[in-house]
């Protein structure tokens, strides 16, 4: 009985050391910002309204656009696809949204597939390789890049984590410690799986 609680002892000091060093790796990439020169800039999809992104949506394109005009890429890649009943997928009302703020039509790529991060990296892939990229620049909220950039890692794709730093998923400490719990358990469904969560557009 004493080995038998000993090893319900391990396994359970095991399993909060794998869940708080993933916590701590989540809050670490966070706070990185590893810009530099690539082939194109990824803005990864979230909510949007009859082709108007919402807030969370807006400031990863508002970082992106930062990106741009500092010269670091040449392109901008928007990726997301749209619920039923949808007019615009989230690749299409982020397009819109950059070219309203004036980057150029021919500097926008706008992948309309892609419910969740997983399958809009199986889309964006495609394009990484039909286009003979080497390095994308991923923008998206703090807490989510690093299960970004290990999806994109795990098919293929060599990345930079250029997470934005403004917009409702940073705006409150409440809010950051939901977002690390979040991604903690989705990061370690995906290292588990293979999958994700994720079932809704806008999650990220």
């Amino acid at each position: 009985m004493r080995w038998a609680l000993r090893g319900v002892a391990a396994v359970l000091i095991a399993a909060v050391l794998v869940v708080t060093g993933t916590a701590y790796a989540v809050w670490k990439q966070a706070r990185a910002d590893e810009r530099a020169p690539a082939d194109a800039i990824l803005v990864l999809g979230s909510a949007q309204y009859d082709g108007v992104p919402s807030p969370v949506f807006e400031a990863r394109l508002d970082h992106a656009v930062g990106l741009f005009e500092e010269g670091l890429a040449p392109t901008i890649v928007t990726v997301g696809g749209k619920q039923d009943g949808d007019r615009f997928t989230e690749a299409e009302a982020g397009s819109l949204w950059l070219q309203g703020v004036g980057v150029p039509a021919e500097a926008i790529v706008a992948i309309g597939s892609g419910t969740n991060t997983l399958n809009s990296m199986e889309a964006v892939v495609e394009v990484y390789d039909e286009a003979a990229w080497s390095r994308l620049i991923i923008v998206t909220d703090p807490w989510h890049e690093l299960r970004a950039n290990r999806i994109a890692a795990d098919l293929g794709m060599a990345t930079f984590a250029s997470p934005t730093r403004q917009g409702p998923a940073v705006f409150t400490r409440g809010t950051q410690f939901r977002a690390i719990v979040r991604e903690t358990a989705a990061y370690l469904y995906y290292r588990l799986t293979g999958s994700t969560p994720e079932t809704r557009i806008g999650l990220g």
